[in-house]
């Protein structure tokens, strides 16, 4: 079982950052790591995936909101995903969630993943 903890999330004013990490202890080699974001009365919404085959990076793709402002990325060997998240708006307000599969390519910025975290919340005040 693969299992994803996600950490980072917190309370900023607009125009802040914050760094969310996802780390897992799975020995597979390839993976597409997915980050998402649910608001109270919206649906879930991919907001950045990225594969990779070791430490070899093969795709990122992010959507349209956040583009120019969160990166994502990897350390493979912590075998940690990062999602830095600047100029942070009111609207990115909401639950952010780590999200896996093994394999080591992603459809796109959304898709159906197999592995789930729990959670971190992110609030960003006007």
């Amino acid at each position: 079982q693969l299992q994803l903890t996600e950490s980072g999330g917190g309370s900023v004013q607009a125009g802040g950052s914050l760094r969310l990490s996802c780390t897992h202890s799975d020995t597979y080699n390839d993976y597409c790591l997915g980050w998402f974001r649910q608001a109270p009365g919206q649906q879930r919404e991919g907001v950045a995936t990225i594969s990779h085959s070791g430490a070899t990076i093969i795709s990122r793709y992010y959507a349209d909101p956040v583009k120019d402002r969160f990166t994502v990325s990897l350390d493979s060997a912590k075998n940690t995903v990062y999602l830095d998240m600047n100029n942070l708006k009111p609207e990115d307000t909401a639950m952010y969630y780590c999200a896996a599969n093994r394999v080591g390519w992603c459809s796109g910025v959304d898709g159906t993943f197999e592995y789930w975290g729990q959670g971190t919340q992110v609030t960003v005040s006007s």
